[in-house]
């Protein structure tokens, strides 16, 4: 049986799995929402963000994620029929640094510091990530970005790109655990590529997936926690047992 003890790299998303990604997308588009009178509840909202991201991301692979959300931003309004100006788009693509830090992610990552090397994969852009590091308040081993590959999750490529770069670390594939929110984005990726998966499901309590989108084929993550304090209270114990 598998068990946390039995790696030494935990790799994680970030946006939805550290940050709380839903809180800062609908803070930072509370305005213009308001501005336009957008009626749809919260978890519409978020999921007609999570519709257009995923297409905008396949469509421009290459483009920084400030780009992207603009983009995102645009798409949003064209199917509501409302409209967003220039500087509301702009704003939107630069809101990242402002997006919060779940309550417990800075404790969690503090704990699981001492017991392994932590990675982050994360489709995002370097000078937004720098912003969202500094409310996380932990020192990441490695991070890689889809700046950095040229392309965003659920591409293999980005996966591949990880485990080949931490290969020349020194830290082997079997002893990655995948620490992630997403299904479609993270788990189904990285159960193709024989990574060992952890899955954070913050969206335990609400229905549907949110800003992610619906995964589109079986996965079975190895371990499932509610929340990163779960997870580091789950390794504790472990450890303690031992």
């Amino acid at each position: 049986m598998v068990q946390l003890t039995d790696f030494d790299v935990l790799t994680f998303d970030c946006y939805g799995t550290l940050i709380d990604w839903e809180s800062g997308i609908r803070a930072a588009l509370k305005p213009w929402r308001e501005r336009v009178g957008i009626q749809v509840n919260d978890d519409q909202f978020v999921e007609a963000f999570g519709r257009h991201e995923w297409v905008q991301e396949t469509e421009t692979p290459d483009m920084p994620y400030p780009g992207i959300l603009a983009r995102v931003l645009k798409r949003m309004a064209a199917e509501w029929g409302v409209d967003v100006t220039e500087t509301e788009t702009l704003a939107f693509g630069r809101s990242v640094g402002d997006w919060p830090a779940f309550p417990d992610s800075t404790a969690a990552l503090q704990y699981l510091k001492q017991h392994y090397k932590l990675v982050i994969l994360s489709n995002i852009d370097r000078e937004s990530f720098r912003h969202s590091n500094a409310r996380l308040r932990v020192d990441f081993d490695h991070i890689f970005t889809a700046q950095d590959i040229g392309s965003y999750k659920p591409d293999p490529r980005n996966f591949h790109y990880m485990v080949d770069r931490l290969a020349e670390a020194g830290l082997r594939k079997e002893k990655i655990l995948h620490t992630a929110e997403s299904l479609y984005h993270d788990h189904v990726p990285a159960q193709k590529l024989g990574l060992a998966s952890n899955w954070i499901y913050r969206r335990h309590a609400q229905p549907g997936f949110g800003a992610t989108r619906v995964p589109d084929e079986d996965v079975r993550p190895h371990f499932r926690f509610d929340s990163m304090a779960d997870f580091a209270a789950a390794h504790r114990a472990m450890a303690h047992a031992a």
